[in-house]
């Protein structure tokens, strides 16, 4: 009952910024928590940073003073900003939603979106 949509990826030089977006639909009021999760060329999919309930945020070590992640009630949005960006942070980013029902977590994934950091 949850639909994602990531959007906002692309080529970008070493020490430059790219900001996502994940736009939320269907069951939205259901939803506890979002983030951003990555997987690189070869390596398992990975944490980003997540938003839970409590305005709570999480952040994986690599990222964290370099990447902030936020959101828009008014939109149904979570952005995840990324400045002065790697190339280790080359991945496919997909957003993640959990939602809990009957005691049930579910969890949707966006289709994911490209960013490749290379000068």
């Amino acid at each position: 009952q949850v639909q994602l949509v990531e959007s906002g990826g692309g080529l970008v030089q070493p020490g430059g910024s790219l900001r996502l977006s994940c736009a939320a639909s269907g069951s939205i009021f259901s939803i506890y928590a979002m983030g951003w999760y990555r997987q690189a060329p070869g390596k398992q999919r990975e944490l980003v940073a997540t938003f839970t309930s409590g305005s709570s945020t999480n952040y994986a070590d690599s990222v964290k003073g370099r990447f902030t992640i936020s959101r828009d009630y008014a939109k149904n949005t979570v952005y995840l900003q990324m400045n002065s960006l790697k190339p280790e942070d080359t991945a496919v980013y997909y957003c993640k939603a959990e939602r809990v029902s009957s005691g049930t977590i579910f969890y949707y994934w966006g289709q994911g979106t490209q960013v490749t950091v290379s000068s």
